[in-house]
């Protein structure tokens, strides 16, 4: 794992940068702002480069922070391997069908990410998913825009540039090209995870990050 950091820092980096650029280009209709936390409550899957990601960033924390962190995230996960068993015996989602993730990421719908703070931030904004730094441009299915969430509710939604579009699926093919290195090394079972998995104690050995 420790030679593909740079190539995992550099993803976050443009990810961030294509982000500013996008949020300028939507002129002003982007409501994020510090502190709104819409878009924190709700399972979603990330890759096992954000739990990397997620992990080091917790060791920069207090003993505290950091172990109220994974006391949420051991609660979240017990509930869910409650109602999915098949949970207990692997965390990964790679073979799960999409009908039963959506299942699932109803079912804990109301459930704030374990790194969201009381004050709406989050307490490891550095080290978020990639899914994380995206997050809030609008939506796009077929011929239709929406917003990204309850909050953006302006019309009519002004959509992404084709330019800005393509920039996003090179950096989703980037992503796919240094998931696919890390895959070779043969020593994880799959690519995603539930978010509540990336902040486990034993994360990197339950998604084997930790033995690249």
């Amino acid at each position: 794992m420790q030679a593909l950091l740079p190539a995992l820092g550099a993803l976050q980096h443009q990810t961030d940068d294509w982000f500013r650029r996008a949020s300028a280009a939507a002129l002003g209709q982007l409501p994020c702002r510090a502190g709104c936390s819409h878009c924190c409550i709700g399972p979603f899957a990330i890759t096992v480069l954000d739990v990397h990601a997620l992990q080091e960033g917790l060791k920069q924390l207090s003993d505290s922070e950091r172990g109220e962190i994974q006391e949420r995230a051991i609660g979240q996960t017990a509930e869910m391997e409650a109602a999915y068993p098949q949970l207990k015996q692997t965390p990964f989602l790679d073979h799960w069908a999409e009908v039963e993730i959506d299942r699932l990421v109803n079912q804990f719908h109301t459930a704030p990410c374990p790194a969201l703070g009381e004050n709406g931030l989050c307490r490891l904004y550095d080290n978020r998913p990639l899914t994380c730094r995206s997050m809030g441009l609008p939506i796009e299915e077929g011929s239709l825009t929406q917003g990204a969430c309850s909050v953006q509710t302006f019309v009519p939604i002004r959509r992404l540039s084709a330019a800005f579009k393509d920039e996003e699926q090179c950096l989703a093919g980037k992503e796919a090209t240094v998931l696919n290195r890390f895959r070779m090394t043969g020593r994880i079972e799959g690519e995603e995870v539930l978010l509540p998995y990336g902040f486990l104690p034993d994360a990197p050995d339950r998604t084997l990050v930790s033995r690249t």
